[in-house]
């Protein structure tokens, strides 16, 4: 066998196993295989593990910021006509939310801590001074203390005179600061004289700056990669108290700061919400890039706050039997100590138009008011989001209060919040290097059938080079007949002519002679 031949038979065989190694190793997805069983021991809640120190100390900043409707008519309003607003911020503020007093529990399955926030005010950010700035809105204290008695309405008519007497109304004005963080209102003063255990001051974020409030236990996610961070008890409790149904009271899912690995589009993810008292789910939207990184959006759809007759599902929220709200809102007095807080989207986004038209200023969208997470599928971490929800207030006609009999039942738009966080660059840099060593692994099959390509490719040049230097071999071998007959010497000089080199005849030379 010549060297050629042995070249031939050489790049045949790699070529062979090149393709037949690389397309077995595709269709079986061995190295995809292998790639996702060391992500899922990867990200876990372990001591040394890739996430969990940024768990602890999240790295993103985030920031939260306050949006709070103005009333420019408040005494339209009180004689019976539409109110009117008008929207003010941001007031925006750096949060701090490290993990404190974290522990590893029932065999390192499970990990404790609490989640307190820290607010630090961004002036950069912000539309104005919120010590400065005055906002005219719902009188918050004044509405629970009217709600609290209005059952008796001796004792009704008693509280309303008494509220004139200290010159407190159904609105208040008051700086943005005030109302974010608390001021010594004087209505709760004086109630404290006779009932110590109520606060003498009042804010939307009272107590919340720094607070340990909030005490989750979650699962690692060592024992099931689809476990990773769901919440399994808060604040000592596995499930809520304050709903009509079992179903309404299940904690499920995450706190929402991060989701298994591996997420798929037809999941429906699901968030625990303090803020809301219940879980909320999240369902697929679109594929985004964020910061060169793909990511899968989630957004809550309108049946998770639908009434229970358009989903009958969330009749375990409906509390106040024949007295339930409609689509888009969410009555949550039973774990504000009977406040008659609503929640909802901001400006009623995928609520109801009814409440969107009993306020003037009012412009749902889905690009200012949805809540969205948008989430890099492969690591679960969400690389962009935000959390958007808004404080209302009930008001409505209450026996013994005078100042009421004109009202129209209104849920009142007071301020609504917009938590976002947007993966920073140098958070950015490590997931991008981590998906490219995810993608180069699960794509090495390819690379082997890529080279097997290559030489096949090789080899069929090399075999057409072979058959066509066989073939020129041949035509050059080709030949005329030749006489290989002997002749005759003698014969020969008789017959032919001489020739220059063929005889040499030898004269005698004159010297010779003499």
């Amino acid at each position: 066998m010549t060297r050629k031949s042995c070249a031939l038979y050489t790049t045949g065989i790699v070529c062979a196993h090149l393709l037949t190694v690389g397309i077995g190793l595709l269709l079986a997805q061995v190295f995809p295989t292998l790639m996702h069983s060391r992500l899922k021991k990867e990200i876990t809640l372990t001591e040394g593990s890739r996430v969990f120190e940024s768990w602890k100390n999240p790295p993103p900043p985030v920031y939260m910021q306050y949006y709070f409707y103005n009333v420019t008519n408040p005494e339209e309003f009180l004689a019976g006509g539409r109110a009117a607003v008008t929207q003010m911020g941001p007031y925006t503020y750096r949060e701090y939310r490290p993990r404190e007093n974290v522990t590893f529990v029932e065999n390192g399955t499970k990990v404790s801590a609490y989640s307190p926030k820290t607010f630090v005010f961004e002036r950069d950010m912000s539309a104005g001074d919120p010590e400065v700035d005055l906002v005219t809105i719902v009188n918050i204290p004044a509405v629970a203390v009217m709600n609290k008695v209005k059952g008796s309405f001796w004792t009704s008519s008693m509280v309303s005179i008494w509220m004139k007497s200290l010159g407190v109304g159904l609105f208040m004005t008051r700086p943005v600061h005030e109302l974010l963080w608390g001021f010594k209102d004087p209505l709760l003063t004086r109630l404290r004289a006779s009932k110590p255990e109520i606060h003498e001051y009042f804010g939307l974020m009272y107590k919340k700056n720094g607070s340990l409030d909030n005490h989750f236990v979650f699962l690692t996610g060592e024992s099931d990669s689809l476990d990773y961070t769901k919440v399994v008890a808060w604040n000592g409790e596995s499930r809520l108290t304050w709903w009509s149904s079992n179903q309404s009271n299940m904690i499920n899912g995450t706190d929402g700061s991060t989701f298994h690995p591996l997420l798929s589009r037809k999941e429906r993810l699901d968030v625990f919400s303090p803020d809301l008292c219940r879980s909320i789910y999240m369902e697929y939207i679109e594929d985004v890039e964020v910061k060169g990184i793909p990511a899968y959006r989630f957004a809550p759809p309108r049946e998770v706050l639908a009434s229970a007759e358009e989903n009958p599902a969330n009749a375990g929220f409906c509390v106040t039997t024949g007295n339930c709200l409609g689509t888009g809102v969410l009555d949550v007095s039973v774990c504000r100590d009977g406040a008659p807080v609503i929640v909802s989207f901001p400006h009623f986004y995928l609520g109801d138009r009814k409440y969107v038209q009993a306020i003037d200023g009012l412009s749902p969208n889905q690009e200012d008011h949805q809540t969205y997470l948008d989430i890099n599928p492969t690591t679960g971490i969400p690389v962009r989001a935000s959390k958007r929800a808004q404080i209302n207030i009930l008001l409505e006609r209450i026996s013994g209060f005078p100042a009421t009999k004109y009202l129209n039942r209104t849920i009142f738009p007071v301020m609504f919040i917009n938590e976002s966080v947007v993966i920073d660059d140098a958070s950015s840099m490590k997931m991008k290097k981590l998906l490219l060593i995810e993608k180069l692994v699960s794509n090495f099959p390819l690379l082997i059938i890529g080279l097997g390509v290559i030489m096949l490719l090789v080899f069929i040049i090399l075999v057409f080079r072979f058959h066509q230097q066989k073939k020129n071999t041949k035509h050059n071998a080709a030949y005329t007949p030749v006489n290989y007959k002997t002749e005759d010497p003698a014969e020969s000089d008789l017959t032919l002519p001489l020739k220059n080199g063929s005889h040499i005849g030898m004269s005698t030379v004159d010297g010779e002679k003499s």
